[in-house]
């Protein structure tokens, strides 16, 4: 009996040249850069690790989409100048990132390190004969971080994901992650390209969908979807909030949420394209409930209905359900991704770069999806440089087809960096600088330093 299910990976086909490209650069990422410029691997700049800092910036005036931001901007320097960037604290807790780095990254050399600074592929995690789950294998060097903990976990704790991985440490990391996209940064400034034609992508740019905000109530919902489509958007997403309407007695919210998604069709059409994503509130009787309306009324995908480590629940709701499901946020090594696949509790793989590896980790998850004929969705939700490492991932991955784009937009938009926008058509052009392609202005950048600290 053939599978009622059908990503749109069977419409656009899968590119063995593009996997080979991403599958070689990942082996020697200077190598990748060097060839992409057409010089030896020897002849790149001195990245030898000279100097790591923190710019603490006061972002008490800005939104946070993630709201653990801290304001801290990581910074990398090699002994050629050339910086590399990124922001701590939008996955998880990065305290002391600069004890860590200290020892981990100065004095080595980004060709060196940048091959095998993180993994994603280590054990999962194992429980003992009480249903308690072992802690993982303290460790120093650049696979832990400070205390050999996760993401500042102490004492070597997983805290419910992974074992010890090939890189040494616990995983997920995001003391490591922070430093593997700093260097990817710092790479494709070396060589003068962005970071996705490094790693083979050729796209120039990538449809977006409105991607909205937990609102509180019902009648909110309608507005908001109006003005994305207004604005130029090709699709929307629904994260629902309190599911309430703003006249009348308190109903459970998985019945508003029903209501929002009803209204929010009718409102836009039938060629609309729509998703929901209530990132894992729904019980399986609720998810149910949800996702058969959304089947009726034709939504794209049902993005993190339950909780994800109900394994169990989200392969029974894939089998009662037509429309793809979204799944991988909160999965956090490629062998846990692995064994979803497997056990067909996702149609389409989702994953933030922080939670597995940084670019490289990322990468591979998307090329593993991939090679089950799988679609892949980075995540987009985060200040400009959370949003550019999953730009440069959807344009290097011959599997992906959307930008997500938080709505309202401007919720992203920082001061010291280049502003994401659609076009006309709906699409987000792909960045032209350099790394991440999207430079931190100094200038402006000061303009709300607190300190810097070295």
């Amino acid at each position: 009996m053939p599978d009622r299910k059908q990503s749109r990976r069977g419409f656009f086909g899968a590119s063995a040249g593009a996997t080979m490209a991403v599958a070689s650069a990942l082996a020697d990422p200077p190598q990748a850069a060097a060839q992409a410029v057409g010089v030896k691997r020897g002849d790149l700049p001195d990245l030898t690790i000279k100097e790591v800092k923190v710019y603490v910036a006061d972002i008490s005036g800005f939104h946070r989409l993630n709201g653990g931001e801290p304001g801290e901007i990581v910074s990398i320097v090699t002994a050629s100048g050339h910086e590399g960037n990124y922001t701590l604290g939008n996955r998880g807790p990065t305290p002391n990132w600069l004890e860590w780095a200290k020892p981990a990254l100065v004095g080595k050399n980004v060709i060196d390190l940048l091959p095998s600074i993180t993994a994603t592929s280590g054990l999962k995690a194992t429980f003992g004969f009480s249903g308690g789950q072992t802690a993982g294998r303290a460790g120093g060097g650049a696979g832990a971080g400070p205390a050999g903990g996760r993401g500042g976990a102490p004492g070597g704790q997983t805290m419910g994901y992974g074992l010890g991985t090939r890189g040494g440490g616990t995983w997920p990391n995001y003391y490591t992650s922070a430093a593997e996209i700093c260097m990817w940064d710092i790479l494709g400034k070396a060589v003068d390209r962005p970071i996705y034609k490094l790693l083979g992508g050729g796209k120039t740019r990538m449809m977006a969908y409105a991607s909205s905000q937990h609102l509180p109530n019902v009648e909110d919902y309608v507005p908001d979807v109006l003005s994305a489509k207004e604005q130029g958007y090709k699709g929307y997403k629904i994260h629902p909030g309190g599911g309430q309407r703003k006249d009348g007695s308190s109903i459970p919210a998985y019945v508003g949420h029903i209501e929002e998604i009803k209204q929010v069709r009718k409102a836009v059409g039938d060629d609309f394209v729509l998703a929901h994503d209530p990132v894992q509130r729904y019980n399986l009787y609720e998810a149910l409930k949800v996702g058969r309306v959304l089947d009726e009324l034709d939504y794209a995908w049902f993005e993190d209905p339950i909780r994800t480590v109900d394994i169990d629940g989200l392969v029974e709701l894939n089998r009662a359900l037509d429309l793809p499901l979204h799944i991988g946020e909160f999965l956090f090594s490629i062998s846990d991704f692995a064994e979803y696949i497997r056990r067909g509790a996702l149609d389409v793989v989702r994953l933030i770069a922080d939670n597995v590896g940084g670019i490289s980790g990322s990468m591979r998850v998307g090329m593993l999806a991939d090679a089950f004929n799988l679609e892949c969705t980075p995540h987009n939700w985060g200040n400009p440089t959370d949003l550019a490492v999953h730009f440069h991932l959807e344009l290097a991955l011959p599997n992906a087809y959307w930008f997500e784009m938080p709505h309202p937009v401007t919720f992203v938009d920082r001061p010291y960096q280049p502003r994401f926008r659609i076009d006309k058509e709906g699409y987000v052009p792909a960045p032209t600088e350099p790394g991440l392609g999207y430079p931190i202005d100094r200038h402006e950048l000061d303009k709300i330093l607190k300190r810097i600290d070295v």
